[in-house]
């Protein structure tokens, strides 16, 4: 039998959990349950009409819909990629001690606690065509020819969300990095040393097989993160010029609040983008943690 002691102990446990439990509840799984019910709907916010599959169905066909999921794997697969190639080299910079090494730490990594809107108005502004700072500079220096509308011309501009991105987050990855590195033992670097492991052949079996668990951390941390890139387009472009750097999550907030307001769809297209996360995510983390045992 369990102790009334037990009892006691499991009780206040629960009393402690519950104020979080409620709030998940009420606004995280409730919501999402009722975004997967309402995804084989019509809905208008007051009445729904069951409609089977059809929102899903129209996706396939939809070219905006197509065009945001492209725009989201460039974002994703480009941010990520350089954004953990940066912050590992700048954590393998700052990783050793000398003076000045904690401000450059801490100016590395200031972007990253600041308001991701504010960040995007604050481009914005720096790359505005007309009072930018950005074409200021090129004017004054004599490169008249590269200045351009680098929010307005589609190519340029899904690159600026990439850039603005990057530099926003990379100081995250560093901090992980470093976390990382810090934890591998010197021995392990002498020991390399006496065996001819320097240069590239240092970081190849020394250095990257012992920082795996932080770069399976940042890979599977931007990856969620950039598959829900919002805030950087919506400062930036606003999905524009037309839909041309739309990502899933600024269609689905077009779909709710836009001008076309499709509730039914906008959640079919959001109970989509869960799915593919999960299961990407899924697939990854399985490989990465296989990668960690096998090194």
């Amino acid at each position: 039998m369990i102790s009334r002691s037990r009892w006691t102990t499991e009780l206040k446990w629960l009393t402690f959990l519950l104020p979080a439990l409620v709030f998940y509840l009420g606004f995280y799984l409730v919501p999402t349950l009722g975004s997967a019910y309402y995804s084989f709907t019509e809905w208008d916010g007051i009445t729904s009409k069951f409609i089977g599959l059809a929102n899903y169905k129209e996706m396939l066909h939809d070219r905006m819909i197509i065009t945001s999921f492209r725009n989201t794997v460039m974002y994703t697969v480009c941010i990520t990629v350089l954004q953990n190639l940066i912050g590992l080299l700048f954590a393998m910079l700052l990783v050793r001690k000398f003076r000045g090494v904690n401000a450059m730490r801490t100016l590395l990594f200031m972007p990253y606690i600041f308001s991701t809107l504010l960040i995007g108005y604050v481009w914005g502004f720096i790359l505005e065509p007309n009072i930018g700072v950005v074409n200021n500079v090129l004017d004054a220096i004599g490169l008249d020819a590269w200045k351009m509308g680098w929010l307005s011309d589609p190519g340029s501009a899904r690159w600026m969300i990439v850039l603005v991105t990057i530099w926003q987050c990379m100081g995250y990855s560093m901090v992980i990095y470093i976390a990382g590195l810090q934890g591998i033992p010197k021995d392990l670097y002498e020991s390399g040393d006496l065996d001819g492991a320097i240069g590239w052949r240092r970081f190849v079996h020394i250095t990257f097989p012992l920082v795996a668990p932080a770069f399976t951390i940042n890979i599977v941390l931007c990856l969620i993160g950039n598959l829900q890139l919002f805030n950087q387009i919506y400062a930036l472009t606003g999905g524009g010029p037309g839909y041309a750097t739309e990502s899933v999550a600024t269609m689905i907030y077009q779909l709710g609040f836009g001008s076309s307001i499709r509730w039914g769809y906008g959640s079919a297209l959001s109970v989509t983008l869960f799915v593919c996360i999960l299961l990407i995510t899924s697939v990854l983390v399985t490989f990465l943690r296989k990668r960690e045992v096998e090194m």
